[in-house]
């Protein structure tokens, strides 16, 4: 079932008594349900943000809107990892299928809510990862170590490194690619680390120096050796996107040392089939 209400506040009460009215077909469990998965949102002083608590009481004119999409709200997501708290930000391990951060039907399936619930605190988004890919994330907790952050990733002074198992054999010693993607520069490094003659897939190492969506995918589907599990630039193979980021280093805006985060090989083989 997937349905959206959107309303408008005419008396005061409780969320809850308003959503429940507005939608008859969905009992007051299940859109509480929804509402702690974040899939209610509320305009606050000019402000759209999410409504988590059902007996919240309203005021008349505020709007209200609701995204139930029972598929969604069933999914549960496998836990990401912290790997190290430095204060102002975290590192995180973020496992294949879960989300960076939330949509409008919901966020109990993103690391940004994850890690909220587990700290206990603010956090604020750096830096994206395809949902289908796992890796390390990084994750702010206040706005200022964001923006710093945030920085050095659009800057381009945040050396990133990931792993890819792919169809086909292919032997790179850093070889160059930069097709561009969706007409802006793309520049993808890529070399092998191991091949599998029996399996005909290779493992490689990719370093990216832009940062463009699906840029690795695309330019490993271009060389002509898709990423095994890609659903867009390949094909279903069974198993999640072979794609890691494994690696990371900057020199932090905060504390101003460099800083080296580097998933455990025992973490990056149970990662990549």
């Amino acid at each position: 079932m997937r349905t959206t209400i959107d309303i408008t506040v005419k008396q005061p009460g409780k969320a809850i008594d308003a959503l429940s009215e507005a939608a008859p077909g969905l009992s007051r469990q299940k859109i509480k349900d929804a509402m702690t998965k974040g899939a209610c949102w509320w305009t606050h002083k000019g402000k759209r943000l999410r409504l988590r608590r059902a007996t919240k009481e309203l005021k008349p004119g505020i709007r209200l809107q609701l995204y139930y999409d029972e598929k969604v709200l069933e999914r549960k997501p496998e836990k990401p990892i912290l790997l190290e708290n430095a204060g102002r930000y975290t590192v995180w391990f973020k496992p294949h299928g879960l989300l960076a951060q939330g949509s409008q039907w919901g966020d109990h399936c993103s690391l940004l809510r994850l890690a909220e619930i587990q700290l206990e605190q603010p956090c604020h988004l750096i830096h994206r990862l395809d949902a289908d890919a796992a890796g390390l994330m990084l994750i702010a907790h206040d706005s200022k170590a964001a923006g710093a952050l945030s920085q050095c990733f659009s800057g381009r002074t945040m050396t990133k490194h990931y792993k890819a198992r792919v169809a086909g054999l292919i032997d790179a010693r850093e070889q160059l690619v930069d097709a561009p993607v969706e007409g802006k520069a793309a520049v993808s490094r890529v070399s092998t680390l191991e091949l599998d003659e029996t399996g005909e897939t290779s493992l490689l190492e990719i370093s990216i120096e832009t940062g463009r969506k699906h840029q690795i995918r695309r330019h490993l589907a271009g060389l002509g050796h898709p990423i095994i599990g890609d659903r867009l630039y390949g094909r279903p193979a069974g198993v999640p996107l072979q794609l890691l980021a494994f690696y990371l280093e900057f020199d932090c805006p905060l504390n101003k040392r460099k800083m080296t985060f580097e998933l455990s090989a025992e973490l990056s083989d149970l990662t990549l089939n």
